[in-house]
């Protein structure tokens, strides 16, 4: 029987060589799935770098291990002191690059800390105190979103299944993002491949359309590309959307890509570029945005991004660079122990619509969190221009469970608020939902006064009911309301169907105001032709709603008709009976 022969070690210089190739395998293989930053100021960088000293060192000891002497015997403590030769041999400078990593990056993390440098975070954000009836306008019933995340999400998905050629091979990403689309509040969220089968059999021609929600109408609509998009997170491989970011800028960090759609329609891909204000890991905001093609996935990055762009902060780092704001006011140790002045964001935020731009709203409380709101935030999440506006009042948990309450017989659910200026009133809206996810009514709830709590199933009855109870509260006066009379000649005339209803819209000769008259209540505000003498008498609660280029304009008004114009002589009755059924017809 032949002597079992035992395996020679491996050279110093093949295992080192060999050592480092399994560590680049190594490094690649983690650099691909994790994508880290190649960034001094990203932790997971040195997560990186500790690995592949971890690799190297642990191939290197394995790989030059020396078979085992049946008849030597060492003690332990020649075996350590002979583990401790070989990497002083082959591993010094590994070892000591991982000392360093560690070190770094405590250190780092150390100057970093709240507690050395309190100024420095609570300038990260700079707060205006602006004044909520001057700043914030009145919002129109077409401009008021009736929908939360999670409803607009849920009619998407829904919207997906009536599409039988998509709904096999394609389902609703959920990846949505709340935009600003040719002054419409909508959501926007690209579909994703069903399975990697059906990635593999439909990557070729991409993803071909997305989805929309109209916040407003809670329309969803499937819009079909001409060209499918190729980059994207249901992408596993390279064209993944974070994976292509990170091949083309390997040093840069990035926030979660945000999916938006240009004024043209066209996907983009915005990745924030996220930087670190303080210290080594600290301070963290952001500087522009790369801008990525989701049909071609070219890329650029923007210092500023173009104004279409509308979500370039989120909220919660908003949230945050404001709790630091507020609880740093006077230092790291009062904002652990005296607590003076400290304030604080709330637990939720939504967003709000303006100027062709979306704010992000959320409220201010003490640091107790108690039940009461000492005002909220407005921020642009494009520039993150930030106003404070001194409002007190309930929170929005408290109004939300206000709500509720009033309609605590049909098991509705309040979602979280929306603020509005309703008749220069701080207002939370408060869509209600039902078991199925679908909004069912609406509520209005005075941010001071939240027991003033008004709901409807329409945005119009429930803003008409609540501005009545702001008349019988006291909170609003009559002198605050538009002339319940005017007489005088038309000098223009403008129509609009809002929520399925025609309003006519009357301006009289010397004014500058419109006054809105329901087709449906002023059947003869249909045969009224410009140079008519006529009245117009308040009927029922009164809104005023700012409209930008018209002027003001009032609404819920009646029409009695007293002369025509010679160009436009009176229509006889006799012609329209149904038009003038039950209504005296002027005299001419």
């Amino acid at each position: 029987m032949k002597e079992k022969k035992n395996r020679k070690p491996m050279g110093r210089a093949g295992s080192l060589l060999l050592s480092l190739a399994i560590t680049a395998v190594a490094g690649f293989a983690y650099f691909y799935v994790s994508l880290p930053a190649i960034n001094p100021q990203s932790g997971d960088f040195y997560s990186f770098l500790g690995l592949l000293c971890v690799v190297y060192t642990v191939s290197v000891f394995a790989l030059s291990v020396k078979p085992a002497d049946d008849n030597l015997v060492r003690t332990p403590k020649e075996k350590l002191k002979e583990w401790f030769q070989f990497v002083k041999k082959s591993c010094l400078p590994v070892l000591l690059l991982f000392a360093a990593v560690v070190v770094v990056a405590i250190v780092g993390q150390i100057i970093s800390m709240p507690i050395f440098r309190a100024s420095a975070y609570r300038e990260l954000l700079t707060v205006q105190t602006g004044d909520f009836a001057t700043d914030v306008a009145q919002i129109s019933f077409n401009e008021i979103p009736t929908l939360d995340r999670s409803s607009a999400e849920y009619l998407g998905d829904r919207q997906m299944g009536t599409l039988s050629d998509m709904v096999s091979q394609f389902e609703y990403s959920g990846d949505s993002t709340q935009i600003n689309y040719q002054g419409r509040p909508v959501r926007v969220a690209p579909i994703a491949y069903a399975d990697l089968i059906k990635w593999f059999t439909n990557r070729g021609n991409g993803l071909p359309a997305y989805v929309v929600v109209d916040m407003v109408t809670q329309e969803a609509t499937v819009v079909r590309l001409n060209e499918g998009m190729k980059y994207s997170f249901s992408e596993p491989l390279n064209r993944n959307i974070m994976r292509h970011l990170r091949f083309q800028y390997p040093t840069m960090m990035f926030a979660t890509p945000e999916f938006e759609i240009d004024e043209d329609g066209r996907p983009w891909w915005i990745a924030p570029r996220v930087v670190k204000r303080i210290g080594l890991f600290g301070g963290v905001d952001i500087q522009g945005a790369v801008l990525v093609d989701a049909v071609t996935g070219e890329s650029q990055y923007h210092e500023e991004v173009p104004n279409w762009v509308d979500t370039l902060y989120v909220p919660d780092l908003i949230m945050q660079q404001y709790d630091y704001y507020g609880t740093l006011v006077h230092g790291f140790i009062n904002s652990i122990l005296g607590q003076r002045d400290v304030t604080q964001t709330t637990s939720g935020y939504n967003y709000i619509a303006m100027n062709d731009d979306v704010y992000a709203y959320t409220g201010v409380t003490s640091a107790n969190a108690d039940q009461s709101n000492l005002g909220f935030l407005l921020c642009n999440m494009r520039t993150k221009e930030t106003h404070f506006y001194t409002a007190p009042g309930a929170t929005e948990g408290a109004a939300q469970r206000s709500a509720e309450g009033v309609v605590q017989d049909l098991g509705y659910t309040a979602t979280f608020p929306l603020l509005l200026n309703i008749s220069g009133e701080p207002t939370y809206f408060i869509p209600l939902k039902d078991a199925t996810n679908l909004v069912k009514m609406y509520a209005m709830v005075n941010v001071a006064q939240y027991q003033i709590v008004a709901t409807g199933t329409t945005v119009s009855a429930c803003e008409q009911s609540y501005i009545q109870m702001l008349r019988d509260k006291g909170v609003t006066q009559t002198e605050q309301l538009p002339q319940t009379e005017a007489k005088g000649k038309v000098t223009e005339i403008r129509t609009a169907v809002i929520e399925g209803n025609s309003f006519y819209f009357i301006r009289l000769e010397g004014e500058e105001v419109f006054y809105s008259l329901s087709a449906a209540q002023n059947r003869e505000v249909v045969t009224l032709n410009v140079g008519d003498t006529v009245t117009i008498e308040y009927a029922q609660p009164v809104s005023i709603l700012d409209s930008v280029p018209l002027p003001s304009i009032y609404d819920g008004y009646t029409l009695t008709i007293q002369s025509r114009s010679n160009d436009h002589p009176s229509i006889p009755s006799v012609l329209y009976p149904d038009l003038y059924h039950g209504l005296t017809t002027p005299s001419t």
